[in-house]
């Protein structure tokens, strides 16, 4: 099957909500978005300037690909966010570490994604890695979706686990539901490889990247 990308560009005006958080904003500041206001950044960061903002420009994120913002957190002192929603701002906060500002140019609210949502996240992550530790049986999940199947990592994982002496099983799908682990009651801990914000909500799911540096 043929897949077309085609890029969806929006037309409003982020200029007005980028002005509603000048009093929130560092003098060194990242600017992130989403496809739809990539061609957009270029005006923002002018506008930034004039105002005495030096922004670099990260360009676009993905909710569970903030490479392009870790690639400058440390010439930055915070992000800006211009979008809607908090999935990508939160995969900034977490990766970063820096204070992420949200401007929203569909509704015109600023906002912060908070620390405390980033602790809790943490923490979830911290606990699935002290259960995945002490697990002898261990599930792999693994999305069969473009730019989401990562067997190859997971094979080289569960080869990992197993010259550890514990046994480790990979469960593939194209579309995860978490519900379903519960009908594999003997598997001790899930380890997911596909998208790392699939496991915020899902106490006990520890994220591929963690696992691996866990058991290194």
């Amino acid at each position: 099957m043929d897949i077309l990308h085609i890029e969806a560009k929006s037309k409003i005006e982020i200029i007005p909500v980028i002005e509603k958080a000048l009093d929130k904003l560092p003098k060194r500041i990242g600017l992130v978005t989403t496809i739809q206001h990539l061609h957009q950044l270029a005006e923002a960061k002018e506008f930034l300037s004039k105002k005495g903002i030096n922004a670099l420009i990260a360009g676009q994120i993905l909710g569970c690909d903030a490479s392009s913002a870790v690639k400058i957190k440390d010439k930055v002192d915070a992000f800006l966010y211009i979008g809607s929603g908090e999935f990508h701002p939160v995969e900034i906060a977490l990766e970063t570490k820096k204070r992420t500002i949200t401007a929203n140019p569909f509704s015109g609210i600023i906002g912060e994604v908070k620390k405390e949502q980033i602790e809790n996240i943490e923490k979830r992550q911290k606990g699935a890695l002290m259960r995945f530790l002490s697990s002898d049986k261990i599930g792999i999940l693994v999305s069969l979706k473009p730019g989401q199947n990562k067997l190859k990592q997971a094979l080289k994982l569960k080869e990992k686990l197993e010259k550890k002496g514990k046994e480790a099983y990979i469960f593939v799908a194209d579309n995860l539901d978490l519900k379903q682990c519960e009908n594999f009651p003997f598997i001790q801990s899930w380890v997911n490889t596909a998208c790392p914000r699939i496991a915020d909500d899902k106490p006990g799911v520890l994220n591929y990247d963690i696992a691996l540096r866990g058991i290194k």
